[in-house]
């Protein structure tokens, strides 16, 4: 039987070590995941662009992370770590995402375009390879835990309906696109 993403996730977030996460309180500490389960040190680089082995890009395009393997490391884009700590939290989470799912040895990079859960906007996000796709709904799988998304749904549903969304978003740490796309999966 062929496990699915999701419980790759689980699995992780079963074996991370009581002293780095209980399994209970938010926001899942995906940094010190990546670091203490894996030797991943996660590095907030202002020009991604510098990394061994990064091939030339238009100068449009950006980067939001890299995973270097060879290297043990995460590198995150400093400027959109310091915007947004929800999109720093989703690319960490994302390469860690192809640590676990992909990694061979050679260098993964994103551009920020591939990154981006979708905003909810009437324009079809571009396709990209599969594993980009994997990556992502690993990063909100880890990031959002189904049971502990449906747990503070329903408590805070009863309590106020039209602040339910922004207050998971800020309970979880994650941004509104991604706590979009994870409770239409999960609840």
């Amino acid at each position: 039987m062929e496990v699915t993403i999701e419980e790759r996730a689980e699995r992780v977030l079963s074996q991370v070590p009581d002293w780095i996460w209980n399994g209970d309180t938010l926001p899942v500490p995906v940094e010190h995941i990546a670091d203490s389960c894996f030797g991943l040190h996660i590095r907030d680089v202002d020009d991604l662009r510098t990394a061994p082995g990064i091939p030339d890009l238009p100068a449009t395009q950006s980067l939001s992370g890299l995973l270097l393997p060879a290297h043990g490391e995460i590198w995150v884009n400093a400027t959109e770590a310091r915007e947004s700590k929800p999109r720093r939290r989703f690319t960490i989470s994302h390469e860690l995402g192809h640590w676990c799912l992909h990694s061979a040895g050679g260098a993964v990079w994103c551009r920020s375009q591939t990154v981006d859960p979708p905003n909810g906007s009437a324009e079809p996000r571009p396709a990209y390879p599969p594993e980009e796709s994997e990556a992502n709904e690993f990063a909100a799988a880890l990031m959002m835990p189904a049971h502990l998304v449906r747990r503070h749904y329903e408590r805070l549903r009863r309590r106020d309906r039209d602040a339910t969304f922004q207050q998971l978003c800020t309970i979880f740490e994650a941004s509104g696109a991604a706590m979009g796309r994870r409770l239409r999966r999960v609840v």
